[in-house]
């Protein structure tokens, strides 16, 4: 039997604290982590010459240190699209995470540095934007849903309330058995009310990964509007 490959990380953040501690948590959980960069044009560099599966990326790095990290994730996503991308954040930043998943949310993450302290839940995270998935910090997401303006007209109006649950779940990036642990519903149930979404999203009947992710973007792109 061969042995699984394992998934190659390269990490961006300017605090070698938290760039070493997020590195040693990967290997831990069975990642390889290939390279890690201090600066966004060294991260860029990175990633052409590893062609990692997924960049972690600090959204706030030198020199200003305001969005230098975020516009290099959007440049990897732009520039080399079989790569993953989950931007970290100390802070809930709406904006930047709509403008990181302004056309796509497939294999894009977004979630605050506090997750990184859950090991399992970021490892999950990391893998899901490794498989083209998405995983969006709850606080982004309640976030979002605080901006969504009752009145728009929007593609989750016919929704019910438990419906636009399940999809703020999913925008987490919760599978149907943690959807169901969240919400105390039964596997069955959560499949049903992601049947019904999906079909009142009018998403097309394609692989499941690719239909979750369709559902996060007309989520994203709904509470984006005031």
């Amino acid at each position: 039997m061969t042995e699984e490959r394992k998934l190659r990380v390269v990490i961006a953040e300017d605090s070698v604290l938290l760039r070493e501690g997020v590195a040693r948590i990967l290997e831990g959980a069975g990642f390889e982590v290939v390279g890690q960069s201090s600066t966004a044009d060294d991260l860029l560099l990175k990633v052409r010459s590893y062609s990692p599966d997924v960049a972690i990326v600090d959204i706030r790095m030198p020199p200003s240190h305001t969005d230098e990290g975020l516009t290099a994730a959007k440049t990897i996503r732009a520039e080399h699209e079989d790569v993953g991308v989950l931007v970290l954040s100390q802070y809930v930043e709406p904006d930047y995470a709509l403008e990181l998943l302004a056309d796509d949310a497939e294999g894009v993450g977004y979630l605050l540095k506090d997750r990184v302290a859950d090991v399992g839940e970021f490892a999950s995270a990391v893998r899901r934007v490794a498989d083209g998935g998405s995983a969006l910090d709850p606080k982004v997401v309640e976030g979002l849903l605080a901006r969504r303006s009752a009145e728009a007209a929007s593609p989750l109006k016919g929704l019910t309330a438990r419906e636009l649950e399940v999809l703020e779940q999913m925008a987490s990036g919760r599978s149907n058995s943690a959807i169901a642990a969240r919400l105390y519903l039964s596997d069955r149930a959560v499949e049903k009310h992601i049947s019904s979404l999906l079909q009142k999203l009018d998403l097309p009947p394609e692989g499941d990964v690719n239909r979750r992710v369709a559902a996060v973007l007309a989520f994203l792109k709904a509470t984006a509007k005031t």
